[in-house]
Formats: C-alpha cells, structure tokens, sequence
C-alpha cells in the first residue's frame, strides 16, 4: 500500500504541475491529500504505531490550516509562480493527508469526527472555489484552461473536483469507520 501511495502521490504532483489549469492543479492535490495520504497511513501503520503523533481533531485542524492556507489567493498568487514552492504545497498536502488518516485510524472515535468535519470543509471550500462569479486566481490562467475552458469555468471545474473528490474520500471514510464502530458494538 506504501508503494501504491507513493505513486500515486507522484502522479499527482506531476500532474498538478502540468500546466492544466486550476483543475487539473486540484485534481494534483486531490490525488495527494485525498487519496496518497489515506493509502500512505495504512501502508505505514506499522512504522507509525510507536510515534507521538497529534490526536485525531488536532490533525483535522492541521489539515484544515494548510489546505485553506494555501488556497488563499495571495499564497496561491505566490505558488503559482514558483515551481519550489507548488512542490512544498503538494509535499504538505500530502503530509497533511497521511497524518490526518494515521491520526484517524488510531483514535477510531475521534478519527470518524476528524474525517467528517474535513469531508465538510473540504466541501466548502470546493464550493466557494467552485461558485465564485470572478477569478479567484488570477495567475492561474497563465496555464491555460483545463480542457480549452476559459479561465473563470477552469476555476468552477477545479471547485466541483475539490468537493467531491476531497468531500466524498473523507465522508466515505468518516462513515465506514462509524460503520465499523457500530458493528463492533452490536457484537459486544
């Protein structure tokens, strides 16, 4: 699972930084945040499980910081035209994502709280990004639109993927992990 989360990691690095625009920048950190992270936690449970790490809402917020952090438009101002800087972005989401899912998978109760409250943040966010009736990032036009879209619908489309790619990892795993809590309490 490490391996497949270190890939998948790569490709979305490569694929945030391809010039696609800001959906395909989003679906970049999609794959690092929402889907890397979760398949690196589980891949690393084992090396982890003696390591001090932040409780479950503690990682949540964490998360939050940085994914809202970078989503301002002066910092994403400032990435956009950096190449380091897009690869410390991505390199924080994806460390973001993989203590926020480790933090859940031990701390199962607070863990199901952690991943729904992000599955809702990530949610709005998508949403303001996604319903915005201007050009939120102004530089990131320069990339081109995804797909030949203008840049306003580029920024829509890189909305819509963040909340139901970014909401839907978290709220799948929010609810699987209080479906299994649930079981495991009908069977006590």
């Amino acid at each position: 699972m490490t391996a497949a989360g270190l890939i998948v990691a790569l490709v979305g690095t490569l694929v945030a930084s391809a010039g696609l625009g800001m959906t395909g920048h989003m679906i970049g950190h999609m794959l690092a945040v929402a889907v890397a992270g979760p398949m690196l936690a589980i891949g690393l449970q084992p090396v982890l499980a003696n390591r001090r790490l932040p409780g479950a809402i503690a990682a949540m917020l964490i998360e939050l910081a940085i994914v809202w952090g970078w989503h301002m438009p002066a910092v994403r101002a400032a990435t956009d035209m950096s190449l380091a800087l897009m690869l410390v972005e991505q390199a924080s989401f994806l460390a973001a994502g993989t203590l926020l899912w480790t933090a859940a998978l031990r701390e199962r109760v607070g863990g199901v709280a952690a991943l729904l409250l992000t599955s809702m943040h990530m949610t709005l966010l998508g949403a303001l990004i996604g319903l915005a009736p201007r050009r939120l990032y102004p530089m990131m036009a320069m990339h081109g639109g995804f797909g030949g879209l203008d840049a306003l619908a580029d920024q829509q489309l890189g909305g819509v993927v963040m909340l139901t790619l970014g909401g839907a990892s978290y709220l799948m795993g929010g609810l699987w992990m209080l479906g299994t809590l649930l079981n495991e309490r009908v069977r006590a």
